[in-house]
């Protein structure tokens, strides 16, 4: 296959994967919305309220006998079976939109000849995979199904911002990129932002949250009703960023080698190298005052959503706005 075969293929791939992204997106906000477990909890209230306790001891009796437990079972049975498994189907969809989107990085490299990040299109479509190759991970160990409808909709967004505003023919990088640190260095701030992504929507779930219970506007059967507890949102997103840290330090650390093979200089007080260090350091403090101080809860929350802010300016505000050697926009 023809280099230009496979930079076709790379952008029929990446057609296939915003498909699979939006789909998944739905599915998982129907999940959250009127999945399988609203459809079973008229039923397992009523399994439930066929069974109360009476006298001293705690005796257990039922109220409708036998009869009614097993109308109950019957019920949810019947519920499960005709509403359709919108978990599963996200997951499958999200799966498949991931080997899609891995295609899509493998046949630009292969028609480049060289690794495929090299330019804003590249960058951010590596970046897209990396923050859902995070959340599948994240899923699977910590069973945070919830976050499938908020990484999938940030997905989405990078990736049509991607190919509408940044897209860029298969063609060779500038010079100063033509390095194998580019496997390395930009591979790590790759793997990196896409973590905290992933760390960054679980403390925007956090404050909404947090915020509305503490107006009381939790409604049961809400979607933050469906989301886990502000205490397990809290840890996730630590242990999420805690992995992306060190990952972000040697990002930094191997960029100024790489700056000192290139331009004869390991720190320039680049724009780019003063705002990824900025990150590091409220990314730091984030951590120091979790580990130290006690930090939880609301006032960690901000702090690690100013981090995410300062990563997300040091992609897009960096490379549009300011002028500087790392400014390949």
């Amino acid at each position: 296959m023809s280099n230009a075969d496979l930079a076709n293929l790379s952008d029929k791939l990446m057609l296939t994967t915003v498909v699979l992204y939006i789909i998944a997106l739905v599915a998982y906000a129907a999940d959250l919305g009127f999945g399988r477990r609203r459809a079973t909890a008229g039923a397992v209230e009523a399994k439930a309220g066929a069974k109360v306790l009476v006298g001293a001891a705690g005796a257990e009796t039922t109220t409708g006998g036998p009869d009614a437990a097993q109308a109950a079972d019957a019920g949810e049975s019947g519920s499960e079976r005709s509403q359709v498994d919108w978990a599963n189907l996200a997951v499958l969809l999200n799966v498949l939109g991931w080997g899609a989107h891995l295609g899509v990085l493998v046949t630009r490299g292969l028609a480049a000849n060289r690794w495929p990040w090299g330019n804003m299109y590249e960058f951010l479509t590596a970046i897209s995979f990396a923050a859902v190759t995070a959340f599948v991970v994240v899923m699977f160990r910590y069973r945070a199904r919830f976050l499938g409808a908020f990484v999938m909709a940030a997905a989405v967004v990078a990736l049509g911002v991607a190919n509408i505003w940044l897209y860029d023919s298969v063609g060779p990088v500038s010079p100063a990129l033509n390095s194998y640190w580019i496997a390395i260095h930009v591979t790590a701030a790759i793997i990196a932002t896409g973590a905290f992504t992933v760390a960054g929507a679980a403390t925007i779930l956090y404050l909404l949250k947090d915020r509305a219970e503490s107006r009381g506007a939790v409604a049961a059967g809400g979607v933050l009703s469906r989301i886990p507890s502000v205490e397990s949102l809290d840890r996730l997103s630590m242990r999420v960023t805690m992995f992306a840290f060190p990952i972000w330090t040697a990002a930094i650390i191997m960029g100024a080698i790489w700056a000192d093979q290139a331009w004869g200089r390991y720190w320039g007080w680049d724009p780019k190298e003063i705002w990824s260090f900025v990150t590091w350091i409220i990314y730091a403090a984030y951590l120091h005052a979790r580990a130290t101080a006690g930090w939880k809860g609301r006032k960690a929350a901000i702090l690690s959503l100013l981090a995410f802010a300062a990563l997300m300016f040091n992609f897009f505000g960096v490379n549009y706005i300011f002028q500087g050697l790392h400014s390949y926009a």
